[in-house]
């Protein structure tokens, strides 16, 4: 999966990081191969951040795929807390991405990312 990452990596470049010029990237591999790619984007007002994930996941999302579609994330960095959420509830069963020594980490299913996730009642 180390061509997954790669190729987020390289979509990170396209992402809109004027504020902490922190480019992330992001690929979603649907169960029937489909790819969508998303980068973060940033907002003065920042918690109206648009982190990479969330964005490739909405991709899929305004295609008509929903949770239980997504074979495979690959990530150019470690996903944060929100969006290890978002990875548990699509219920994503491979997730990759870039650790800070360089080397990849692999988690499956997405849910071990988040061991104590929040469900709704």
């Amino acid at each position: 999966m180390s061509q997954l990452v790669e190729k987020a990596e390289q979509i990170a470049k396209q992402a809109y990081a004027p504020y902490s010029n922190y480019l992330v990237g992001a690929v979603v591999r649907m169960n029937d191969g489909t790819e969508f790619v998303g980068t973060n984007v940033e907002n003065a007002a920042y918690p109206l951040t648009q982190c990479a994930e969330k964005t490739a996941i909405g991709a899929a999302s305004t295609a008509g795929y929903r949770p239980g579609d997504i074979a495979v994330v690959a990530i150019s960095a470690s996903p944060c807390g929100g969006c290890r959420q978002w990875l548990h509830e699509w219920k994503i069963e491979r997730v990759y991405f870039r650790r800070e020594d360089g080397s990849i980490a692999e988690y499956a299913p997405a849910s071990k990312l988040l061991p104590d996730t929040w469900n709704l009642p």
